[in-house]
């Protein structure tokens, strides 16, 4: 049985310019005392071919955690684009929310996110014409020199992937197992725990 349940994760500046940081307002219940902190850190995946492009954006310690709900304000910093492959840096990546308990995750919230470079911004570029005439084809970033600061990017903060794992708590032993679970809304994750 899990001792702290996740309600609600809201994300205060979902669309934005690629270089803003990520804020969450995060929501959890506590159902019974811990003796420790809990480790939050938001992770952002440079490219689905290697977790060595993988950026920790920021961590967090929380507690002492009272029982009963408690809420917070996480702000991490935009990713470094010099860590991500040149071909990955535009179209849909991840980023994932994580929290533990005494070095042991429990949950995991995964966000779809798309980057991408303005319309008018494309317009204003002749050599970049032929990706608005079309929409289908892929920029190669190698072949173009591309201002970072013209990146924008959307979260799709409406289709999060929910992850709970099943950890040891303060008073118990518990299998290492995990259940899914998708729960969706508005500009905001509302997610409830699964038993």
């Amino acid at each position: 049985m899990s001792i702290v349940h996740l309600q609600n994760v809201e994300m205060t500046n979902a669309t934005a310019n690629f270089a803003d940081p990520y804020i969450f307002r995060v929501t959890f219940e506590c159902i019974s005392p811990l003796s420790e902190d809990i480790e939050w850190k938001l992770i952002y995946v440079g490219s689905a071919a290697s977790s060595k492009y993988d950026q920790e954006l920021d961590s967090c310690m929380v507690g002492p955690v009272p029982v009963g709900v408690n809420s917070f304000e996480f702000e991490a910093e935009a990713p470094s684009p010099s860590k991500i492959p040149e071909t990955d840096l535009l179209g849909v990546t991840v980023i994932l929310l994580t929290a533990s308990y005494k070095d042991a995750e429990f949950i995991r919230v995964g966000y779809y996110v798309n980057n991408f470079l303005e319309k008018e911004y494309l317009e204003s570029r002749p050599d970049l014409q032929q990706y608005v005439d079309d929409p289908n084809k892929v920029l190669d970033l190698t072949k173009v020199d591309l201002d970072v600061t013209k990146l924008r990017r959307e979260v799709l903060v409406s289709k999060p992937r929910v992850t709970r794992f099943n950890i040891k708590w303060d008073f118990e032993d518990a299998p290492a197992q995990q259940s899914d679970s998708l729960q969706t809304s508005q500009h905001t994750s509302n997610m409830t725990a699964v038993a």
